[in-house]
C-alpha cells in the first residue's frame, strides 16, 4: 500500500511564517505530484497559502487547518467550526502573562482567534522577523511559553494549550489538537502503519506532539525535524 505523508507547515515545510524556498518548491511539487500528500497546521488558509504557494496547497489530498478544525480539499471547505472562544476568567490569565513576562519589546496582537483555535503570543503577531527570531532565542532559554501553557493547562483542564511555531501557544479545546485528524485516516481504511509524520514540535508540550504520539504507536513513522532544510534532506533519504 502507498504511503500518506503528513506534514505540519511552519518550521517544517517553510521557515517560520516564510514563504517556501524556492528550489525546495519546486522538488516537493514534484514529490505531491508522485505521492499522498497531506497538511496540517495551526495556520488557517489564508496564511498557508502564503507560505507554500497555491499551485502546492491544491496538489496536496487535504490540508488540515486550525490543528484540523478547518478542513480544505483545494477550494473545498469540507469543514469549517466557530471561531474559538474562551470565557473571561481564561482570557484574563493570558492578558496577565504580558505583565508578567521580562520580554519587551510586546509588539501588539498577542490574541488570534481562529475556526477553534486561539493563537496567543507574548511578543505579538506585530512583531518583525528579527523579533520574532529573538523572541524565539530568548524564548529557548527561560521557556516561557512552556510554562504559560502548563499553567493554562492547569487551570483550564477543558482546553489544550500547546507550544507552537516559533512565538505563539496554539489553544484548541481539549483533544481537538492535530491529532484528531487520524480519524480521518483510519475511517478511509488507512493503516497508521503506511503514516508518514513531518514535524518540528513533536516533543512533549509541542503542538505536534500528540500527532506525532499516536502515528509512532500505531506502526508509522515519525520526523522530528530541525527545519525544511532537513524536511527536504530526510525526505531524499526516503526516495
Amino acid at each position: 500500500m502507498s504511503k500518506s505523508f503528513i506534514f505540519d507547515v511552519d518550521g517544517t515545510l517553510t521557515p517560520s511564517r516564510g514563504r517556501i524556498d524556492e528550489d525546495f518548491r519546486l522538488w516537493f511539487a514534484q514529490f505531491c505530484t508522485d505521492n499522498d500528500v497531506y497538511m496540517v497546521t495551526g495556520s488557517d488558509k489564508a496564511k498557508t497559502v502564503e507560505q507554500v504557494g497555491e499551485y502546492i496547497y491544491n496538489l496536496c489530498k487535504r490540508v488540515y487547518q486550525c490543528a484540523g478544525n478547518d478542513v480544505w480539499e483545494q477550494d473545498n471547505n469540507i469543514k469549517k467550526p466557530a471561531f474559538m472562544t474562551l470565557p473571561d476568567i481564561a482570557e484574563e490569565y493570558l492578558d496577565r502573562q504580558l505583565n508578567y513576562t521580562d520580554w519587551v519589546p510586546l509588539t501588539g496582537a498577542h490574541s488570534d482567534y481562529r475556526p477553534g483555535l486561539l493563537n496567543f503570543s507574548i511578543v505579538g503577531r506585530n512583531a518583525t522577523l528579527e523579533q520574532r527570531k529573538m523572541y524565539s532565542d530568548y524564548d529557548k532559554q527561560v521557556k516561557e511559553r512552556s510554562r504559560i501553557a502548563q499553567g493554562f493547562n492547569k487551570r483550564f483542564p477543558q482546553y489544550q494549550a500547546s507550544v507552537a511555531g516559533e512565538i505563539g501557544i496554539d489553544i484548541t479545546v481539549k483533544g481537538c489538537n492535530k491529532s484528531q485528524i487520524l480519524k480521518d485516516f483510519d475511517e478511509a481504511g488507512l493503516y497508521f502503519e503506511d503514516i508518514i509524520f513531518f514535524g518540528d514540535k513533536c516533543e512533549a508540550g509541542g503542538n505536534d506532539y500528540e500527532i506525532a504520539e499516536a502515528v509512532a504507536f500505531g506502526g508509522g513513522r515519525v520526523y522530528n525535524v530541525k527545519d525544511w532544510k532537513d524536511t527536504w534532506v530526510k525526505l531524499k533519504g526516503i526516495q
